[in-house]
Formats: C-alpha cells, structure tokens, sequence
C-alpha cells in the first residue's frame, strides 16, 4: 500500500506539474495575441488599400468587451481622422506606393472637418503624381466630399448617388408629454438655447430657426465650395436644385445620373474597378482572386511609417465625444479620465500643449475638471493651443477659452455658450390615478426635490438661480480667457451657435486651421525649429482585449457595415439618426447636473450602441403601455 501511495502521489505530482505548465503557456499565448500590433514587414510595393467599412472619427472608443457579447452584434469600425492623414501623407511620398485606392463601399460617414482634412490630404496625393481611385456602390455626402478629391470615381452599375445636404427633423415630445401629466421643469440661460425646447414645445421657437438655420446654411455653403474646387465638372446646381428632373432624366438610372451630373467617372463593379487599381499599382502575385491588386492595407502600414519622436514633446490632448462626469472614454470625454492624463503629464516637461476639442458639450462640473488641468499646464507658462475639429460647442468652448490661440476650420461649429438642466416631476400624472402627496415641512425645502409630489416655489427659484450663476461663471471664463469684456460677450452668447468663419469675426476663433497648424504655433512659441519637436499625444495605447475583440468581431466586415445600394445606404443612415435620437434622450434626461451642451449641433458620426430609450422616457413609456 505504501509503495502504491507513493506511486500515485508521483502521477498526482506530475498531473499537477503539467496542468500548471499548461496553464502558462496558455496564459502566455494569450498575452502575446492580446500584445500582438501589425508587423511593419508587410508594406508592399503597389496600392496603399483604405476599406472604411465604418466611421471617421476624432478618437476611436475601446469596444465593451460585455456590451459587445450581449448586444449579440459586431461593432461598426472607426477610423480615426488623424492616423487616416498621416497614412495618405505618408503614401505621397513612399516609392512602394504607386496609388491609393479607397474603397467606400460600406463607408458610414464622418463629420466634416474631419472630411475635409482627409480629403485634402489625398489631393495633396495627386500634387505627388500619384492617381487616387475611389470606389462605391452608393455615395451620399460624406463619401462624395472624399471621392471629390480622387482621379478617379468608380461607382457600381446598380448604385448611385445622392446629395441631401445638412439639415433634417427633430422630435418634441411636449403635448406628449403634457398629454400624461409629465411637467419637465426647465431651468436655463440663453434665449437661443434649443437643447430644452423638444421636451416644452412642439416646434423649434423662431429664435432656434433663425440660429439653427443659419448654421445649417454656412455648413451647406462650405460643402458646395469644397466640392466645386475639388471637382469642378461637377453639376451639384442641378443635382441639388431639381433632383427629380435630374434622376427623371436618366430614366431612374442612379448610376448614369451620377456620371451624366459628374459625380463619378466611370461605371463598374468591385472586380472591374480592382482590375484598373492593378494597372496603375501592380498585380497582385499572392492572389489570382478576380479584381485582387498589389496593396498594403492601412494597419500594417500605420506600423511601418511609425512616428517622429526625436526633439523635445508637445502635448496633444483630445477632448471628443460628450462631456461626462468620471472616467469614461476614449471617445466620450470622461471629465476625471482627462485631468488625470493632463496631470500625469505636468512632470513630463512638455514645451508646449494643443487641446484638440471634438465635442458638443456635456456636463458642467466635467468640464470644469478638464479645464482646470488645463491650467495647471499654463500656469506652467508653457503655450496652450486650442484645435477645433468638427464642433467645439457649450462646454467644449468653456474648455476651448483656456487656449493662448484658438484654430477652428470654417466648418467647425462652436459657440453655444448657455446652461440648462431638465428635471421631470409627475404629479399631475400621479393626480390622475389618485395618487396625492402631503407632509409637515420644518421648511421650505424638507422633503425636496419631491418628483412625485412637485417642487416648491423655492425649489424652483433655488434652481433657476443656480442656473443663472453657472452662466455668469461661463461668461466670465471666456471673457477673461479671450479678453472680451462680459458685456459685450452676452449678446454673441445666449446658446447662439456659429459657424466657424462667423466666430472669427466675433472673436471667439483666432484664426483658420487644423491640429498641424496649432501644433505649428505652440513649437514656434515655444522656442522650436523645424526637427527640434516631435507631437505626444498624451493617453494609453487600446489595450489589447480592445483588438482581440475589433479583430474578432470585425472580420466579417458585412455584418458591421453592410455593403449595399442607395436605399441601403439611405435606411442605414435613418437608423443612425434614430439611435442618435434615442441617445440624446437618455443624455439629457438620465444625466444630473447643470449641463452645457449644444443638442442641435452636428455630432461625430458614430454608430449608438442601441435604439432602446432608457431614463425616465423609458420608464414612461413602460408605464402607460397598454
């Protein structure tokens, strides 16, 4: 029995001692596939390939690693504008690249600072001799403002194309609400103010028309401009002015309007359009599959070009997304997240920091975070330069006034300078199925806020000028940091959203300009040549569950952004906007606190994660469900 124990004590031992070796090498295999980047020793001689099967955005959010199990769906791919221009910049003058091509078959949009910027670094392909060839089943706005820019447009025989401008519907749900009792307690500052008026109103007042629409106008101008520059033989007048008359003409033909108006060049399918790709870039010598060309993809490349780091650091900070309070992001601007990555940079003894600012607004007291980090850099005496992308609007210009200079594109979208706060009571709702609300008050705030029962007049009054305070504070802010005296800057306040040619005028931007040009002046204030610099961008790398997940998840391109032909297109941008929709429900109404946030702003292009309204919308709905 003893020599028997000992026996299998030996195999216990060595099944133990195996499990564990087992288990290392497995948890070591797993942290190389979590650690693995592209490897830059696939760059090839032929086409730098761009697939935007998704978004262009100002920071790419990590993917939900549980959100993305249990939504049952893959998330729709972002690109962030930034890597995409430094990619094209790049390719302009590699010799192993002969060509872009840019395939924008499941291209979902973009803002349209951001599609400018890339737009102009693929014309600056073309200055280098390099063709650049664009494909699509369909193209809306946004892909048109890239294809402008290209040699070549391709779309497919059974596609087209489609100009609808900027603009569109909004919901109110006032006499809905006031149809079951719901009293939305607005609090604000700001007569042109238009986040609160769906939740009081059945229509914008004509105070947020004439703002909103005049807006709509200068970003609709800057659109057209861009376009006719890039694309001259292009007939926009006719196909924005009567288009019936124009898709009429070629007999329901999208594809042959979109040639006969110059919106393409050239009719084919992916196959066709891959075969002129290999002509002008090289064939491809690893696959005869049919349209299959030379090419690089952009990851892999993004890992070859790598990234200057010699000189001394400049900061770039990126405030993009909402503005909310704690540690959300990348891609929603967490308040606490932000001022930690400023302060643990204040011992890294930056020359120089450039805030990029891609929000609507949000929180107050976020923002107020984020702008006090900021400081902490300036007190430093060190140059603070302030980048625009998209918009820059409420509390991202409460953050924006920090800067020494501001630089904004033409079409950014800024200003917005208001606060308000929406708390829903429901006592008439609760009257109405008989249920009443009493009590001994020591005063007249015991009990309060009482959302069953309704606010006192003093709640009320209490708010309001809480309200009033925290814009008098916002106006101060950007008063002194724009040296404009607060009574002049009221009147260019009051919630007004301007263009960004507008707020130049007005002060509120220094002057036109990307994050290449604000990073451009930081190092010259800063005391730096040419070489002497490199660009920082302060931040963690995605962790590696975020690409085991994207790389999982988005492998089968189809089911994230689905290939198709106009009304495809046009059904996946209304399912956009109506999750779009339902997440500015739950912003506004889930959230606490004061907000300054600009809700008919345009935001980045992303796709939401669900349609589903949540807050106490959701809770409504439930309850009076039949």
């Amino acid at each position: 029995m003893s020599f028997a124990g000992k026996v299998w004590r030996l195999l216990v031992g060595i099944k133990d001692g195996l499990v564990l070796l087992f288990m290392l090498l497995f948890f070591a295999l797993l942290f190389a596939v979590l650690s693995a980047r592209p490897s830059p020793g696939l760059v090839r001689d032929g086409a730098l390939l761009l697939e935007l099967d998704g978004y262009i955005v100002e920071e790419r959010a990590e993917i939900d690693p549980i959100q993305a199990l249990l939504s049952q769906q893959a998330p729709v791919n972002e690109f962030e504008a930034g890597e995409l221009v430094h990619a094209i910049d790049a390719a302009a003058g590699d010799e192993r690249i002969k060509a872009v091509a840019l395939d924008l078959s499941r291209f979902m949009g973009g803002g349209q600072v951001h599609m400018q910027e890339v737009g102009d670094a693929l014309a600056r392909v073309r200055d280098a001799g390099k063709p650049v060839l664009v494909y699509s089943y369909a193209y809306a706005d946004d892909a048109l403002h890239l294809a402008a820019h290209a040699s070549e447009v391709w779309v497919d025989p059974i596609g087209g194309a489609v100009v609808a401008g900027p603009g569109g519907s909004y919901l109110f749900f006032g006499d809905l609400l006031q149809q079951y009792g719901v009293n939305a307690r607005v609090y604000k500052v700001g007569t042109f103010k238009a986040a609160t008026e769906p939740y009081t109103r059945s229509a914008f007042s004509d105070e947020a028309k004439q703002n909103i629409g005049g807006t709509m106008a200068a970003l609709w101008e800057e659109w057209q401009a861009n376009v006719k520059k890039a694309r001259p033989a292009a007939k926009l007048d006719r196909v924005t002015k009567d288009p019936v008359g124009w898709v009429q003409a070629a007999n329901g033909d999208l594809a042959k309007a979109a040639l006969d108006a110059g919106l393409v060049d050239r009719l084919g399918d992916r196959v066709q359009w891959g075969e002129r790709v290999a002509e002008v870039a090289g064939e491809d010598d690893w696959s005869d599959a049919p349209g299959a060309f030379a090419a690089t993809e952009l990851k892999p490349y993004l890992a070859d070009i790598g990234k200057n780091t010699d000189g001394k650091a400049i900061g770039i900070i990126t405030v993009a997304g909402d503005v909310v309070d704690g540690e959300a992001g990348p891609g929603t601007a967490g308040g606490d997240r932000i001022a930690q990555l400023l302060d643990d940079a204040l011992d890294d003894d930056l020359a120089a920091l450039v805030v990029r600012i891609d929000t609507p607004g949000g929180s107050v007291t976020a923002s107020e975070e984020i702008r006090r980090a900021i400081l902490r850099h300036k007190a430093k005496n060190i140059p603070i330069a302030i980048s625009m992308a998209n918009v820059a609007a409420s509390a991202g210009y409460s953050i924006a006034a920090t800067g020494d200079r501001i630089f904004a594109q033409p079409e950014t979208i800024t200003g917005s300078i208001g606060v308000f706060a929406v708390i829903p009571t429901f006592e008439a709702t609760a009257a109405r199925f008989g249920v009443n609300s009493d009590g001994i008050r020591t005063t007249p705030l015991s009990g309060q806020p009482d959302i069953i029962g309704g606010f006192t007049p003093e709640v009320d009054a209490i708010l309001q000028a809480s309200v009033e305070n925290t814009y008098a504070k916002f106006i101060q802010q950007v008063a002194d940091g724009r040296k404009i005296a607060a009574s002049d800057l009221d009147p260019i306040a009051q919630g007004r959203v301007w263009d960004g040619g507008t707020a130049r005028q007005l002060g509120l931007v220094d002057q036109f300009g990307g994050l290449d040009d604000a990073l451009a002046w930081a190092a010259e204030k800063a005391g730096l040549k040419d070489g002497e610099w490199h660009a920082r961008r302060l931040g963690t790398a995605p962790s590696g569950y975020d690409s085991l997940i994207r790389q999982i998840l988005l492998d089968n391109a189809e089911d994230s952004a689905p290939r198709g032909d106009l009304f495809a297109l046009m059904a996946g941008q209304r399912n956009a906007s109506l999750a779009q929709l339902a997440g500015d429900l739950d912003r506004l109404t889930g959230t606490q606190g004061v907000q300054a946030y600009c809700l008919e702003c345009p935001r980045e292009a992303r796709a939401a994660p669900s349609a589903a309204l949540s807050g106490w919308l959701a809770f409504l709905g439930r309850f009076f469900a039949s």
